[in-house]
C-alpha cells in the first residue's frame, strides 16, 4: 500500500502535473468508459463542519476523494480544508493508495478551470476578474495566469486584511491588482472567476461583454450559487459533468430547462476531444460550471504516485 503525506503531495504537486492530470480526467468524464457516482455531502454536530465524498472509476482507477471544511481550524493552526484520496486496487478491490492532498485539491480544481478556459476564453485575454480572496482564489490566479498573458487582476471581495494582503500577493506575481467592485470588474473583464461559498448570484448578466468568459467552481453543493441565470440564454454553456452539475453545481439551478431542452450544455471533454466545438466566436459568452468531479481526484493521485515512484 502507498501511502503520501500532506507535505509529501505538497511538494511533489505543480501546476503543469495539474492541467495534464485534470485534462485526462475531463476527457475520461465525457466517456463511456468511466463512471462518477453522487457526492454524498454530510457534516458533524457542528454544522460549520462539513465533509464532501465523491467516488469513481476509470480505466485502472478506482477510488473516492473525502474533503472537508472544519471552520474552527485556523485557531489549531491547521487549515479549513482538507482532502483525502483513497486508491482501490482496480482487479482486487483491496487499498492501493492513500494520499493526503490538502494543497493538491487546490491545484487540481485551478487546474481543470485552466484547462476549460485554455479552450473557453479569448486567445487576447488580459484582465481577470476573481470573486473571493480565499484559499482556492490565488491558485486559480496562477493557473490561469500560465494558459492566457493575464496583465491585471480585479479583486472583488469583503475589504478586509485577507483580501488586501492577496491583492499584494498578486502584485508580487508580476501582475496588476487592485479591489474593485463587482460591476467595475466584470464589466472590465475578459475572464471571470468566482470562488465562493455564496448562494446568491454575484452579479448582474447584463455586466458581462460580448466575448467573456466565465468560471463558477464555488457551487458545489445544493443551495450554493454565483451566477445569474439570466446569463445562460444568451452564453455557450459547458461543464465538467452534467449529472453533477445539475444536482450540487450552478446548473442545479435551471435544472428544468436543462431537462426540456431549453438550455444545452457541453461537458468540456468532448471539446478536449474535438468531438465538438468550444468558443465560436470572439463575441461569444462562455460559461464553465466546474462543479469537481471525482476523476479529477482518482488522476491526480495517480501522476502523484508516480512522480513518488518513477521506476514503478
Amino acid at each position: 500500500m502507498i501511502y503520501i503525506s500532506e507535505e509529501e503531495s505538497a511538494a511533489l504537486v505543480t501546476h503543469e502535473l495539474a492541467f495534464e492530470a485534470a485534462r485526462e480526467a475531463l476527457v475520461a468524464a465525457a466517456s463511456r468508459q468511466s463512471w462518477v457516482f453522487p457526492a454524498v455531502i454530510g457534516r458533524t454536530k457542528e454544522a460549520s463542519n462539513t465533509f464532501s465524498i465523491k467516488s469513481g472509476s476509470s480505466n485502472d482507477l478506482t477510488g473516492v476523494k473525502i474533503g472537508s471544511f472544519w471552520s474552527g481550524n485556523p485557531a489549531r493552526g491547521l487549515p479549513r480544508h482538507n482532502s483525502t484520496i483513497v486508491l482501490l486496487d482496480h482487479n482486487t478491490g483491496r487499498l492501493r493508495a492513500v494520499i493526503e492532498a490538502g494543497k493538491v485539491n487546490a491545484y487540481r480544481t485551478a487546474a481543470a478551470d485552466a484547462v476549460a478556459a485554455d479552450l473557453l476564453a479569448r486567445k487576447q485575454a488580459k484582465v481577470l476578474a476573481i470573486f473571493g480572496a480565499g484559499n482556492q482564489a490565488g491558485f486559480e490566479v496562477k493557473a490561469l495566469a500560465r494558459i492566457r498573458a493575464i496583465e491585471s487582476v480585479f479583486v472583488v471581495a469583503p475589504p478586509s486584511l485577507r483580501r488586501d494582503a492577496f491583492v499584494d500577493q498578486i502584485g508580487e506575481w508580476g501582475l496588476q491588482a487592485r479591489a474593485a467592485l463587482p460591476e467595475e470588474a466584470v464589466r472590465a473583464a475578459d475572464i471571470v472567476v468566482t470562488a465562493t461559498p455564496s448562494r446568491e448570484p454575484l452579479f448582474d448578466a447584463a455586466w458581462v461583454g460580448p466575448g467573456t468568459h466565465i468560471v463558477s467552481m464555488g457551487s458545489d453543493a445544493p443551495g450554493k450559487r454565483e451566477l445569474p441565470s439570466e446569463l445562460f440564454p444568451n452564453a455557450h454553456l459547458f461543464c465538467d459533468l452534467l449529472s453533477q452539475s445539475v444536482q450540487i453545481g450552478e446548473f442545479q439551478h435551471v435544472r428544468d430547462e436543462i431537462d426540456a431542452g431549453v438550455l444545452a450544455v457541453t461537458p468540456i471533454g468532448d471539446v478536449i476531444a474535438k468531438r465538438v466545438s468550444g468558443r465560436l466566436s470572439d463575441t461569444e459568452i462562455t460559461v464553465f460550471d466546474s462543479s469537481g468531479i471525482s476523476l479529477q481526484d482518482l488522476y491526480m493521485a495517480d501522476v502523484l504516485i508516480r512522480a513518488k515512484t518513477p521506476d514503478r
